[in-house]
């Protein structure tokens, strides 16, 4: 069978198996369609929570960045990975033992006020928002490639799945079918790795590869990467051109994102006790560690095949450099998503790249009639899905990596679209506009409201702030601004009041949105403004904000709280009895 034949095989069958899923396990409930009836085993949830989590951000976009930030990408590595550790011990069981459906609801019992409850609903939609136009445009990216149409057309068939399994199931459907999506994408990111591994140094262990020698045993394949991409001009691969602070800044952002994400706080309403909670947040973090421990060889490896493709042979040489017209079939194939393109300023038909620092190799240039450097743009999020390719792997190997790179984009894209889902029907409406409407219309506007998020989001996917990873980290510096503090105060402080909440959230939601605003001006407004990262707060790049918009949001919550009434009694006790480590009833809507 042809590549085309095998893509559409293993697309079309994971597509029938979670469609099945879906209507195997319909939601005829709130409490199925918001949290799964509660009954979920902790290992299922475990894995379903590691689906949810790995979105397209981690499966195709994180590997691209550390192609091609080498040592800085490994902000997103330690960030994501340690947030989820924070999450599981710091919130996870406490919240679970709360018992309520929704981290709006929990702000607005416990800090006694609707207004608060208000204002978290409007952190959680610009999150969701935030975070789910990543997963949709790398939904958009995986299908406008394999099944070779354009990004936008490729987008529209995401969102029709989306629909149908993530608006009929609701959570309960979502739930087991993340759990296949695990399964799928785990398969399909572990098993190229191994191949490639291999084939580059011989060992077919990525993890231990990374640190190992290239194939013929002279060198050692980072040496030889930092190597290749000096010669071409770059920074060598693992050094990183962020400060110390940025770094800081960014990690720390990704953790407590991660901490506050309200569509993996929402995962441990699903199992039946505390601590089963606990457990299913273990489980979770083995199957999350098998793709980030993967993540760091998949990453190197891709930018070793692809810019050992394009620059064959000795660099600087005539006779060195990919001929246009000999192109490989994967590069035509990329071309044609508008993703991979190549400009050919001096038109001698080769793709060619020197570093004018080096005398010798600007004498090159100036004999062979080169009139600049001419390196194919590659597009970020295409690595880890290109990289298959790159190394000649089976074609069904690389149509195991499209359904594993849908899985991820999809499985993320569904539990977002409940959070917000939810936020809408079941705290807002019913818990601040229409506390009276039945079960039966409340879901229905859950349903409705669910659709109308899959179109919003199908629009933000195309018209992106960034590439994947980058929207991503967005989301998670609003999360880190606004929900985490109010989260964790409201947790292991009896002092803050809801007037210092309050406060807290919005202060870090707008500061944070507005420095994201005004330093990516030129992609979200089409602005002409030279944005220069000189002009960065203390040399703090946009995706690591929102560590200083938490900072405010504790500084400012803390101060109103002082200055205004303590909680009432009642409320202290409620702390108080979170914290207690025993016991909990099943989750409850009221």
């Amino acid at each position: 069978m042809d590549l085309q034949t095998w893509t559409y095989l293993a697309v079309g069958l994971s597509f029938a198996l979670y469609i099945g899923i879906a209507i195997w396990s319909k939601a005829s409930s709130t409490g199925e369609f918001y949290i799964a009836g509660g009954g979920v085993h902790p290992v299922i949830n475990g894995m379903a929570t590691g689906a949810d989590w790995m979105s397209a951000a981690s499966f195709i976009s994180m590997a691209g960045l550390i192609a091609f930030m080498g040592y800085g990408g490994s902000v997103y590595l330690m960030g994501w990975t340690g947030g989820y550790v924070l999450l599981a011990l710091l919130l996870a069981p406490y919240l679970r033992k709360f018992g309520k459906f929704t981290v709006p609801e929990f702000i607005g019992d416990r800090y006694y006020s609707q207004t608060a409850r208000l204002v978290a609903i409007i952190c959680l939609i610009f999150i969701s928002f935030t975070y789910v136009a990543g997963q949709m445009r790398g939904v958009g990216i995986v299908f406008s490639r394999f099944l070779e149409v354009e990004l936008l057309t490729g987008l529209v068939i995401g969102m029709g799945i989306v629909f149908l399994y993530a608006v009929l199931g609701g959570m309960k459907g979502v739930t087991y079918t993340q759990v296949a999506q695990y399964v799928v994408l785990i398969f399909a990111y572990t098993v190229p790795a191994v191949f490639i591994a291999l084939q580059v140094t011989g060992n077919p262990i990525p993890q231990l590869a990374l640190g190992g020698t290239v194939a013929d045993g002279s060198v050692h394949f980072l040496e030889k990467l930092n190597q290749v991409v000096t010669d071409l001009g770059f920074l060598e691969y693992t050094q990183s051109n962020k400060s110390m602070l940025d770094i800081f800044a960014i990690t720390m952002a990704l953790m407590v994102g991660t901490a506050g994400l309200p569509h993996v706080i929402v995962r441990f309403f699903t199992v039946p006790r505390v601590r089963d909670a606990r457990s299913s947040a273990g489980w979770a973090l083995v199957f999350i560690a098998l793709l980030y421990t993967t993540a760091p060889a998949v990453g190197a490896m891709a930018r070793f095949n692809l810019t050992e493709t394009v620059q064959t042979g000795p660099v600087g040489s005539e006779t060195g450099n990919l001929v246009y017209a000999e192109r490989p079939d994967w590069f035509k194939r990329w071309e044609k998503t508008g993703l991979l393109k190549f400009e050919d300023k001096n038109g001698d038909g080769r793709i060619q790249y020197y570093n004018d620092k080096n005398p010798e190799m600007a004498a090159k240039a100036a004999e062979f009639g080169w009139q600049g450097n001419e390196l194919v743009k590659v597009d970020n999020d295409i690595m880890v899905l290109a990289n298959p390719e790159i190394a000649k792997l089976p074609d069904w190997v690389i149509a195991l990596v499209a359904a594993g790179g849908i899985a991820a984009a999809l499985s993320t894209a569904a539990g977002l679209l409940l959070v917000i889902s939810s936020s809408i029907s079941h705290d807002l409406l019913k818990g601040i506009i229409m506390p009276n409407i039945t079960e039966k219309n409340e879901l229905m506007t859950g349903r409705v409201a669910a659709a109308g998020a899959v179109l919003i989001a199908g629009y933000l996917g195309y018209n992106p702030p960034g590439f994947v990873a980058q929207v991503v980290a967005f989301a998670f510096g609003l999360a880190a601004a606004s929900l985490f503090p109010a989260i964790l105060m409201g947790i292991f402080s009896k002092r803050i009041n809801k007037e210092g909440a309050i406060a807290g959230m919005l202060t870090g939601l707008f500061f944070t949105i507005t420095y994201i605003v005004y330093f990516k001006r030129d992609v979200l407004l089409g602005s002409t403004d030279k944005i220069s990262s000189a002009d960065w707060l203390w040399g703090v790049s946009p995706e690591g904000i929102g560590t200083i918009g938490m900072l405010l949001n504790f500084l400012v919550a803390f101060v109103v709280s002082r200055v205004t009434a303590a909680p009432p009694e009642r409320v202290q006790h409620l702390v108080e009895d979170i914290r207690v480590p025993k016991g909990a009833g099943a989750a409850h809507a009221h």
